[in-house]
């Protein structure tokens, strides 16, 4: 049971902390200058017939 309470309350700090910092960083990297045509490159690779 030690071993679930530690995990729990490394879960309650650090793991929301962890979780924000990755939301923020996904969030920056698709709305950063330029990202803009590439997911419009990626968003028509299943309508290209090759």
């Amino acid at each position: 049971m030690e071993t679930y309470n530690a995990m729990r309350h490394f879960a309650d700090s650090w793991g929301l902390l962890a979780m924000a910092v990755f939301f923020v960083g996904a969030l920056s990297f698709t709305l950063r200058p330029g990202s803009k045509q590439i997911a419009d490159d990626t968003a028509i690779i299943p309508l290209k017939d090759e």
